[in-house]
């Protein structure tokens, strides 16, 4: 499903060149659960905008379902975030000024669906996370294990073939994060692929198989290939 090949990441600062991805290849087979590992500042957080198709390499390919993705324009990108990847972040990412309900309908309405199948949708996502009698909370109304689902919720609600979590447990507490995870594992045996950013070792370790990234290149890969 995911493929790369000597991927490269520069960015310029003043008259220095950063490397935030140093040659990175990687293949991530479909409806595998891989954890990618490293610490702050190891290129993780950049290396999955690469690969939810938020930002594009300096040089080197990215094949996506076969695709090469990795050099085209923002609106093809566009629509392959849209139709094929669901996003999770630490911080939820929820509007606080729109319900549960609204915050799962907003990516929808950018896939050009009519208001009802949106609406239907966003209803079935919410049920599948068990906040059926949430829709018309607000996220300040939630705890952040509920907010969390919301935000699964609405990575869920285009229905993807992929799901990228970035350090989805890392602002709740143990409880939640573990219900969280939870979810995530009932995701991969619903057949989604699941790429899990972490630097926590016990969370890597829930899944099939680690990927461990330090300064921008791949220094050690665990479990099933």
């Amino acid at each position: 499903m995911i493929r790369i090949e000597n991927m490269y990441k520069i960015y310029r600062m003043g008259t220095n060149d950063v490397y935030a991805l140093n040659g990175i290849s990687l293949h991530i087979k479909p409806k595998e659960f891989v954890a990618i590992v490293g610490p702050s500042g190891s290129g993780k957080s950049t290396l999955m905008n690469m690969i939810g198709c938020l930002d594009t390499p300096t040089s080197g390919k990215y094949f996506l379902d076969g695709k090469e993705v990795s050099k085209l324009k923002d609106d093809a990108l566009a629509d392959i975030r849209n139709k094929k990847v669901g996003f999770v972040f630490q911080t939820f990412n929820l509007l606080p000024k729109l319900t549960a309900l609204e915050n799962v309908e907003l990516p929808l309405v950018y896939m050009g669906l009519g208001r009802k199948e949106i609406h239907k949708l966003a209803v079935e996502a919410l049920e599948k996370v068990g906040l059926g009698d949430r829709f018309h909370h607000k996220p300040s109304e939630l705890s952040g294990g509920q907010q969390q689902r919301v935000a699964i919720a609405r990575a869920l609600s285009s229905r993807p073939s992929l799901i990228l979590a970035d350090e989805p447990t890392g602002a709740l507490d143990s409880k939640s994060g573990e219900e969280i995870m939870q979810m995530i594992h009932e995701l991969h045996k619903e057949g989604k692929t699941i790429v899990l950013i972490t630097h926590e070792n016990d969370i890597a370790n829930q899944a099939e198989r680690i990927i461990r990234i330090h300064d921008g290149i791949v220094v050690e890969e665990s479990g099933v290939a």
